[in-house]
């Protein structure tokens, strides 16, 4: 009998998503006798205990007995169990800074770390994820902010509704002006991106079109890697050779800034990719964008005016196109930037669904068995020791190199 513990979320903000649904739990009850899954309790989960409790799944408090634990954003370190396997975002593949204490003392801990994140198909794409609710979330959010912005529109607040469904029925009557709005990124992020667009009416045109023309009504245009980076050298793209050698790239984003009111950023970025732009051409006056979502999220990454995190409930603040430096939304001299690391939490029994879906179809066997190169290669840390592929995380997680 293998036992899986859902874990209560720690971190702060409160993040209410869940690895597994009450039904979902249910379902891999019955469909497997060898497994026992158990809930810690939680007050602010989107799945009550009793949800949980009805579909058979155990409430307790002590995760000790568990197997396997699953969680979604990092866990504090006062609440790690030593020795035990963990399944969560842990965000230090990237070494980002404010998470090395948590590497540490998972490695002191002899802890096995199986990132989300890090699990990938052959091609490089990621299999699990919450990113489509993500660009859900973010493209409202843009959208919505640039609204706030001019008066000529206003929107709900996500979270503030039930689910999605919901969310659906605030766009009826929804007017938009002639704005025009970049999507870039082509993954699960885009795609959320693309059916807000699709659902708010808002008209899809080619690139081309999108520089050479205004539009007497909405439109957006979906910028791939094949738009926005070219070689330094030969001038083309190779999407094989821009994930070897991304260093070796230009990015080509920046006369698109000359033609776009609202910036939907849905791609990847690592520290080696070029950025969108630099923070010196906001002060331009040909860069009119306004608002900009940065659904990806990385603080000085591929929109490097992205000055941090803000809060589910204060998403939007203000960039000052001179001076560079944080403000109150919506003033005059600024670019609105809405960043938020947990944007899915707005939706939160929706994205938890599809999360767990993919959790079911992709990973679940082959983690109850005997692994498979999926499960491999996620995994940061085993009994303490980081694995071959994160062993550049030797200098990050302060041990000898």
């Amino acid at each position: 009998m293998i036992t899986i513990g859902l874990i209560r979320e720690g971190k702060k903000p409160a993040d209410h998503r869940v690895a597994l649904t009450p039904a979902q739990c249910k379902w891999i009850h019955r469909e497997n006798n060898n497994i026992r899954i158990v809930a810690q309790t939680s007050p602010i989960r989107c799945f009550t205990d009793r949800e949980y409790s009805l579909a058979g799944v155990t409430i307790q408090e002590d995760m000790s007995n568990c197997d396997i634990l699953l969680g979604i954003k990092e866990v504090p370190v006062d609440m790690l169990i030593d020795g035990k396997t963990y399944l969560f975002f842990s965000h230090t593949r990237k070494e980002q800074p404010h998470n090395r204490k948590l590497l540490q003392e998972i490695i002191a801990r002899e802890i096995t770390l199986i990132d989300y994140e890090c699990m990938e198909h052959e091609d490089g794409q990621r299999i699990i994820g919450f990113g489509f609710f993500a660009g859900v979330v973010g493209a409202h959010n843009g959208v919505m902010a640039y609204g706030s912005r001019t008066g000529l529109y206003q929107l709900e607040r996500v979270y503030k509704q039930k689910d999605f469904r919901e969310l659906i029925h605030t766009y009826f009557g929804l007017r938009l002006p002639n704005l025009k709005i970049a999507v870039t990124g082509s993954g699960r992020v885009a795609h959320g991106v693309l059916e807000v667009m699709n659902l708010i009416g808002i008209h899809e045109v080619e690139p081309d079109d999108y520089m050479k023309r205004r539009f007497a009504y909405p439109v957006y245009t979906q910028l791939k890697g094949q738009d926005l980076y070219r070689h330094k050298i030969t001038g083309t793209y190779s999407r094989e050779d821009f994930h070897r050698h991304p260093d070796q790239y230009d990015c080509t984003f920046l006369p698109y800034s000359t033609q776009t009111d609202i910036l939907l950023n849905g791609i990847y970025w690592d520290k080696a990719i070029p950025r969108l732009f630099q923070r010196q051409d906001i002060s331009a006056d040909t860069f009119i964008i306004q608002t900009i979502a940065d659904i990806t999220d990385d603080i000085g990454g591929s929109v490097p005016i992205n000055l941090g995190d803000q809060t589910i409930e204060n998403p939007i603040y203000g960039v000052d196109r001179n001076s560079f430096e944080k403000t109150a939304p919506y003033l005059p001299g600024s670019i609105d930037i809405m960043s938020v690391g947990n944007l899915p939490n707005e939706l939160p029994r929706d994205a938890s669904r599809y999360f767990g879906e993919q959790l079911i179809k992709y990973v679940l066997e082959d983690l109850l068995q005997n692994g498979s190169d999926v499960i491999t290669r996620a995994t940061i840390t085993e009994k303490g020791r980081l694995t071959q592929a994160f062993d550049y995380l030797k200098n990050y997680a302060g041990l000898q190199v």
